[in-house]
């Protein structure tokens, strides 16, 4: 960090140094594109007048540009510069007032600022620009429109802002402002902030907390809202054909309910980094960045603990690096890894980030000057440890915090220079002696690694080799891209199948499920060594590990709010995709293995919690279309758990379809599994029998079915309770042929009463007996 100008290469240097130490609020500060001009926005309170100045580098003579405005005069919104076409020069500044008014300054070598047009940016006479930005040659604002009784109530005009474009376009003849687009009308107050091709919009921090729960982001080629709350990812997108359809309550008239459920963000400070995403510090310290297709991703924790409401935090991306400064400290880290390269303590805590000509060093504005932090990209042969190795370290650092007593922080370096921890520092020395081998003669390894090293070389390799393959997908044709991730998809489901099956292993499950769906259906037909033997039946020669971590039901509350599903009914949904003849066979392997493995009364078992058959009908009953297919596949789904309530379920539904020859056949095949089960099938065909004559041909087959314990009596009573109510007066003979008569029934009454009594056959043996009755025990005196 070294200084390279001490603010005297400005134009009034001296008042620049004045300005950046008086003030109670800090200044916002901001930098022309050539890094010639410097502007401050000072909103000091008086006796000092508040003021926009701009400061000259390498004074030249010239007119100096000076705003000031006595309060309760309006106050400027945003510095922005222009690009112009090249007979103005390269830019532009547009100073945008609060109440609508814009002014266009040009700076012109030795004659310096001018004033070249002032035009009203806002329609309305009585509209207020809340946040103005720039996207190329068109300005983006949120104004708040007023209601028009004075004496209104503000709780019912919540929704008074409206989100606008513009496009200013400067020529030869002078600054001219396009008509005004409608973005968004009848909306919350918005933050507007820009990037090269879209426009976020922050919801206010005094906002409702009804509609600070999501961001939006304007796609302006194609015309396009997205709704997006960064706990949940990408939630709704609409294309504005007109400016009807930009009305804010229609706009979430889809997905009110599903955003009741998310929590209020969280932003303390928010800024657009070079690569076009969002950045956002939460008010405890966390950065995160959302893309402009609505994910997020975390990047850094600042140290700290909570931010206080006036804590500025500058931020500032240069390249691949991401650039915080806060409390006088300057953290410098990875965007892509989220790792620290660099934490700096600086002098001072008021420091302000100034645009950089390339992106190899970073400047800052002080109070005593410029500064200028320069760093180089390490080459891959000049690095300290390869990435393996560092990531060995922040995971044994993020393992061993969660396991410590102690509130103090602890870091890489204390890992490695404490001597305590000896795991990571082995496991480090081995991937260090493995990785270089290929690459540079390797280095000696200490004689007590070598014995773990020769247990751990298989994974070493399935590694080396998996990391291979990552790189030949990365760069590979795009002939070749969908052979490579096969086999990509293949390692990572055989990977994380041997590995703990905690929550972010089945978030990663998830969405390889979601991207690559086929190649992940052949990884789990691999793994699990799924095929048919020689009858025609599906069999599984998978490990009880994998089958553990193939059939646990994790927690309501470890399932997050996205959808993440477990890896069962993952599986399910490709047999459902890819092969659906199978899926009730593989049911039923799973059952089996469930039945020999855990008992049932088993914490760790499954049969504790959701029947397997149930999850799979919940796979099958979240299919966008159900049809006949469907149907069958229920069926199959519910006969083969064997269970005594699916087999009745499976029974009603084909009595429902009226597929009464696969009925009898199912109450033939399961009446055998129990005697309860055996009377439950029975009189829900009897009362079907008593109800009409679609059973009729198959009576021959269902009187056997008749459990011994039912007497006449109760067959009647069966029939008497099911018979249809008639709306005639009955007649001896029914001319539609479709009532019970006693001949049907004669059958199965003339089976029970020839039957022997239970009774009878339980006393049969003492009534046969030659002593009966038994003889009169002698009696004692």
């Amino acid at each position: 960090l070294r200084q390279v100008s001490d603010l005297s290469d400005f134009s009034r240097g001296h008042w620049l140094r004045e300005l950046l130490c008086r003030g109670e609020e800090p200044s916002h500060v901001q930098s022309s594109p050539d890094g010639q001009h410097l502007l401050l926005l000072h909103k000091s309170r008086p006796p000092t007048l508040p003021r926009v100045v701009a400061f000259q580098r390498h004074s030249i003579a010239g007119a100096d540009l000076e705003r000031s405005w006595q309060p309760p005069q309006p106050a400027p919104v945003g510095l922005l510069f222009l690009q112009s076409p090249a007979v103005l020069g390269s830019w532009v500044l547009a100073v945008v007032w609060e109440h609508g008014r814009t002014e266009i300054w040009h700076f012109v070598v030795a004659v310096g600022w001018q004033l070249l047009q002032t035009l009203e940016l806002c329609q309305g006479a009585r509209a207020r620009v809340i946040s103005v930005c720039s996207q190329g040659a068109s300005l983006v604002w949120c104004e708040e429109r007023p209601p028009l009784g004075a004496h209104s109530d503000m709780s019912k005009c919540a929704f008074r802002f409206c989100v606008c474009a513009r496009a200013l376009e400067v020529g030869e003849q002078g600054v001219r402002l396009g008509t005004v687009r409608i973005v968004l009308h009848n909306s919350p107050e918005y933050q507007v902030l820009a990037s090269p091709q879209h426009i976020f919009l922050v919801p206010a921090a005094a906002g409702f907390a009804t509609t600070s729960k999501f961001l939006l982001i304007w796609h302006p080629e194609k015309a396009e809202l997205t709704i997006t709350a960064p706990s949940a990812g990408f939630i709704h997108s609409k294309v504005l054909h007109s400016s009807s359809e930009s009305d804010f309550r229609k706009l979430l008239l889809g997905s009110v309910g599903l955003l009741s459920c998310f929590a209020p963000l969280d932003i303390h400070t928010s800024t657009v980094s070079n690569g076009g995403g969002l950045l956002l510090v939460s008010t405890k310290g966390s950065v995160s960045i959302v893309e402009p297709d609505g994910t997020q991703r975390h990047i850094f924790d600042l140290e700290g603990g909570p931010l206080a409401q006036g804590s500025p935090v500058q931020l500032k991306t240069f390249g691949s690096f991401l650039a915080c400064v806060l409390a006088g400290v300057l953290y410098l880290v990875d965007q892509n890894s989220g790792r620290l390269i660099e934490k700096e303590v600086l002098s001072m805590k008021e420091m302000h980030f100034l645009e950089s000509q390339g992106e190899e060093s970073i400047q800052l504005l002080s109070q005593t000057g410029i500064y200028s932090f320069s760093f180089s990209k390490p080459e891959d042969s000049s690095r300290p440890e390869p990435c393996p190795v560092e990531m060995v370290f922040e995971e044994a650092c993020r393992y061993y915090q969660r396991r410590s007593l102690s509130s103090s922080k602890l870091t890489v370096e204390k890992l490695k220079k404490g001597g305590t921890f000896q795991a990571p520092v082995v496991l480090a020395a081995i991937l260090q002696h493995s990785l270089h081998q290929k690459q540079k003669p390797a280095q000696g390894l200490q004689d007590t690694y070598t014995k773990l090293l020769s247990t751990m070389r298989l994974e070493l390799q399935s590694y080396m080799s998996l990391e291979l393959l990552k790189a030949c997908v990365v760069c590979a044709p795009e002939s070749e891209v969908e052979s490579y991730c096969k086999e990509l998809v293949e390692q990572e489901v055989s990977r994380i199948l041997q590995s703990d099956m905690d929550k972010d292993n089945l978030a990663y499950l998830n969405s390889v499920f979601a991207s690559f769906p086929k190649a992940a259906w052949k990884a789990t037909r691999s793994c699990l060594q799924l095929q048919q033997n020689g009858d025609g039946l599906l069999v599984a020669r998978a490990t009880p590990e994998v089958w553990k971590k193939v059939l646990c039901q994790p927690q309501l509350d470890e399932v997050g709010q996205n959808g993440m599903a477990p890896l069962f009914e993952l599986i399910c949904a490709s047999f459902l995709r890819f092969k659906p003849k199978w899926l009730p066979s593989f049911v039923e392997l799973t059952q089996q293995y469930v039945s020999s493995s855990w008992s049932y009364s088993s914490k760790e078992g499954l049969e504790g919690r959701v029947p397997l058959y149930k999850r799979a009908l919940g796979v099958l009953a979240r299919k966008n279309k159900h049809g006949e297919a469907d149907d069958e596949m229920e069926l199959e789904l519910l006969l083969c758990s064997k269970r005594p309530k699916a087999v009745l379920q499976a029974l009603h539904l084909l009595i429902r379809l009226k597929q009464w020859q696969r009925v009898v056949e199912v109450a033939e095949k399961f009446s055998k599994l129990s005697p309860l089960l055996n009377k439950e099938i029975f009189i829900t065909l009897l009362a079907e029998f008593a109800q009409h004559r679609e059973l009729d041909p198959y009576l021959d087959r269902l009187w056997p079915l008749c459990p011994a314990e039912l007497s006449a009596s109760d067959i009647l009573t069966v029939v008497l309770q099911h018979l249809p109510h008639s709306q005639e007066d009955p007649v001896p003979f029914s001319s539609e042929g479709n009532q019970l008569t006693v001949g049907l029934l004669k059958p199965l009454l003339q089976r029970v009463v020839q039957r022997p009594n239970v009774q009878d056959e339980m006393y049969s043996d003492a009534l046969q007996s030659t002593t009966f009755p038994p003889p009169t025990p002698p009696r004692e005196h």
